[in-house]
């Protein structure tokens, strides 16, 4: 009982903490963040495939991890392409006035 009252305490406060921290990031960090998030998050498919891999488990325990492999592989890839989308917005545009 007290393990899940820990972990329930860890859950909120890294909720709250998480939601403060990214308020608090001016429009200018944010590219460069998101794209420090995606590599830590590439590290999560690392785990998850390790996870997945692992011998002697249960129905159940390959179902979460199969799931979290591909959780983990949908944020990495829509996380480069937000990334790949804002960046393309602070380039300059051509008006057309060449040689």
């Amino acid at each position: 009982m007290e393990t899940v009252v820990f972990l329930t305490f860890v859950l909120i406060l890294s909720i709250f903490l998480g939601f403060e921290l990214i308020n608090r990031v001016p429009s200018v960090l944010h590219t460069p963040l998101m794209s420090g998030s995606n590599a830590i998050s590439g590290i999560t498919i690392v785990g998850a495939i390790i996870a997945a891999g692992m011998a002697e488990r249960s129905a159940l325990s390959t179902i979460l991890a199969t799931a979290a492999v591909a959780f983990a592989t949908i944020n990495v890839v829509g996380g480069y392409l937000v990334t790949d989308r804002m960046l393309k917005m602070f380039k300059k545009k051509d008006g057309g006035q060449g040689t």
